[in-house]
């Protein structure tokens, strides 16, 4: 088995409600590691390429980078929490994969110690 993993930072703020709540709108410079993994290389000896696997995750962090994440879909009507954001960016990056590479998780975190990690369903990556 073979993993691959690419990770990004960017600067961006939110605001999550919370028992019915909304906090203050605050920012972070979110990080997010994307895992890929599969059982065969490719005729050149690749999983799939880097460069691919980080421009998609780069696609989908652009919509959000330097900005107010509530303001951005779906998160102008999805609570923008870590946990929804990584699944967010799964979701997106997961699309169009290589035949047998599928996504392992997504972590985003908003502060030091304080990650959120999605785990997709391997029933809902099996290719």
């Amino acid at each position: 088995m073979y993993r691959l993993r690419v990770d990004r930072e960017f600067p961006a703020a939110h605001s999550i409600t919370i028992g019915g709540e909304s906090e203050e709108i605050h920012g972070h410079h979110f990080r997010v590691g994307v895992v890929v993994e599969g059982s065969r290389l490719d005729g050149e000896e690749l999983l799939c390429d880097f460069h691919e696997l980080e421009a998609r995750l780069d696609r989908a962090i652009e919509p959000f980078r330097n900005r107010t994440v509530n303001g951005v879909p779906p998160f102008d009507r999805v609570n923008p929490t870590a946990e929804a954001l990584a699944r967010h960016f799964g979701e997106a990056v997961s699309a169009g994969l290589p035949e047998g590479v599928r996504l392992v998780e997504v972590a985003v975190g908003e502060a030091p110690g304080c990650t959120a990690t999605y785990l997709p369903d391997r029933k809902e990556t099996a290719r």
